[in-house]
C-alpha cells in the first residue's frame, strides 16, 4: 500500500521537522500524512482522490459511513497545517497539537483499510 506507507513516512518526517524547528515543513508533512491515508482508503474503494476537493468528499463519505464527526474535524486541522506551510503563522505548540490531531485521524482511518 503505497499511500499508507507514504502517510506513515510523512508523519515521521513531520515529527523530525518539528523537533528541528522547521514549522513550515512539519506542517506540510502533517498535511501529506493526512491526505495519503485518505488516498489509500479512496483507492481501495474506487473513489476519486486526485484533487484537493476530493479530500472533503472522502471525509464526508467516511463520516457518513462511520458516524464519526471527528474525521472531518481532524482533517480540518490538517488543512490548517497545509495553510501554515504558506503563511507560517502558527506557533510551535499549535503545529505540535495539529500533528497530534493528524495522528489521531490516521489512527481512526487505519482500521477502515481493507487488509491486502
Amino acid at each position: 500500500m503505497k499511500y499508507q506507507q507514504a502517510s506513515e513516512h510523512f508523519l515521521a518526517q513531520a515529527g523530525q521537522e518539528l523537533a528541528a524547528g522547521d514549522l513550515q515543513q512539519a506542517s506540510e508533512k502533517g498535511w501529506g500524512a493526512a491526505t495519503q491515508i485518505l488516498k489509500a482508503i479512496a483507492e481501495q474503494r474506487g473513489w476519486e482522490h486526485n484533487r484537493h476537493r476530493h479530500y472533503l468528499s472522502i471525509t464526508s463519505r467516511l463520516r457518513a459511513e462511520t458516524g464519526d464527526g471527528d474525521i472531518r474535524r481532524l482533517f480540518n486541522t490538517a488543512r490548517a497545517l497545509h495553510e501554515n506551510f504558506y503563511e507560517n503563522e502558527m506557533m510551535a505548540e499549535d503545529v505540535a497539537d495539529g500533528l497530534a490531531d493528524v495522528k489521531a485521524l490516521i489512527d481512526k482511518l487505519l482500521p477502515l483499510l481493507a487488509c491486502e
